[in-house]
């Protein structure tokens, strides 16, 4: 690899570029490559292209999401280039990534609608200044079957099928549709059709990502460097967040909201927001990491932090205000037991997310049957999180450390499982 010559300065910006961009990666594939494109960069005055592919499968954002965005944000702040590719030609089909059986295809209405939902969201943290939003119908859409088949050639199916979920529908004989195999080199022939520098994604994305750099290696191109970045375990501490799961903090959701499920994030899982969706000075991030593991920062104080961090980072200064406020008055200023019964709530009660409040009462063991749960309700003697609930057939999200009371003495809170 040719040796690229900088002046002190040069070096300089360098290895402050490399600490930054690098921090917080799984894996940069290859490392000596990445470091020479950033010399280069440098050398040249000319901004790396750095591509993200969004498939519009779902319209909401979550902080889950937001884990690409914010390494993006940091490629910007040293002046280089983000391509958002939204996926609205592969969207068509789903990307099959981690997927257990053929996914149902989107209308192109669908695809549309949540393309543009993704755009406003995605510029809460993006610097739209410093960022191509492309459509990949763009150069998708017009290439004709000849030009399909040359692309098919260059893949064979053996090499499909080492990926981890193609391998083990194929092993459990289930079905592999044929368009499934084209997801990867549709993705792969955006980084042809943008000559991308860097492409980045989840640790799941790998085999995508490099799809991109060999395609390019076919078509005589630079190849892209990639990085993958860790997944985020969502509010459960266990299962990837996820809207379908029910474990989410959603970026758009309202101020009250992201911050009282910010504040169940488990224990455990702290550092790893911090360090990963938060917006927080690197210092300040690694003395609020120090302070939990040496004891000296309270587990509280670090979650209103983050709850704090995310409100304002999505909602602005004035709603994180008003929302920490908000908690403080319902949470920490209430009449409440030191000694609140945790209890665990099966996700198999839920239906798509929810529980029927009475249903709930008799689950936690707070009233012995319907009966009373109703009579309860409509006597105004139901509170959730200190605030009353009186709508007999209504149904809520459960969140962990939701605190349920009924009357004066009887009081439990959840842990989700």
């Amino acid at each position: 690899m040719e040796k690229i010559n900088l002046t002190e300065e040069q070096n300089f910006e360098l290895e402050k570029q490399w600490e930054i961009l690098s921090r917080g990666s799984v894996e940069i594939i290859p490392e000596d490559e990445f470091k020479q494109k950033l010399a280069i960069s440098i050398k040249e005055n000319r901004p790396l292209k750095i591509k993200l592919g969004l498939d519009p499968s779902a319209p909401d954002i979550h902080v889950g999401h937001t884990v690409p965005l914010q390494k993006l944000r940091q490629f910007q702040n040293q002046g280089h280039v983000v391509q958002l590719v939204i996926g609205d030609f592969t969207g068509r089909i789903g990307d099959p990534t981690g997927k257990s059986e053929t996914r149902k295809q989107l209308t192109d209405e669908q695809v549309k609608e949540n393309a543009e939902t993704y755009v406003k969201q995605l510029f809460k943290i993006l610097d739209p200044n410093k960022t191509e939003v492309r459509f990949n119908s763009e150069w998708l859409a017009p290439l004709n079957f000849a030009d399909v088949v040359k692309l098919a050639a260059t893949m064979t199916v053996a090499r499909m099928l080492e990926r981890d979920d193609f391998e083990k529908r194929f092993k459990a004989n289930q079905s592999i549709s044929i368009h499934e195999f084209f997801y990867p080199l549709m993705q792969g022939y955006d980084s042809v059709a943008l000559q991308s520098d860097v492409e980045i994604g989840g640790t799941d994305q790998k085999f995508n990502l490099l799809m991109g750099r060999q395609l390019q290696k076919e078509f005589n191109l630079d190849q892209q460097v990639i990085m993958t970045l860790p997944l985020i375990e969502g509010l459960d501490g266990v299962q990837k967040m996820s809207k379908s799961l029910g474990n989410y903090i959603g970026i758009d959701e309202e101020p009250n909201q992201i911050y009282g499920k910010a504040m169940s994030i488990p224990d455990e899982l702290m550092t790893k927001y911090y360090k990963l969706v938060t917006d927080l000075p690197h210092q300040e991030v690694m003395d609020m990491v120090t302070g939990l593991e040496n004891g000296s920062v309270h587990p509280r104080d670090a979650k209103m932090k983050i709850a704090y961090t995310l409100v304002r980072m999505y909602q602005g200064e004035q709603a994180a205000i008003e929302a920490e406020n908000h908690f403080k008055t319902v949470f920490q200023n209430r009449d409440l037991p030191d000694d609140i019964p945790v209890i665990q709530l099966d996700q198999s009660s839920l239906d798509n997310g929810e529980i029927w409040i009475v249903k709930l009462l008799v689950e936690l063991g707070l009233v012995p049957s319907n009966g009373e749960g109703r009579r309860m309700v409509q006597q105004g003697a139901v509170k959730i999180n200190g605030e009353k609930f009186e709508e007999v057939d209504g149904k809520i999200i459960p969140e962990n450390e939701m605190i349920i009371q009924v009357g004066k003495r009887k009081f439990a809170k959840l842990e989700m499982k």
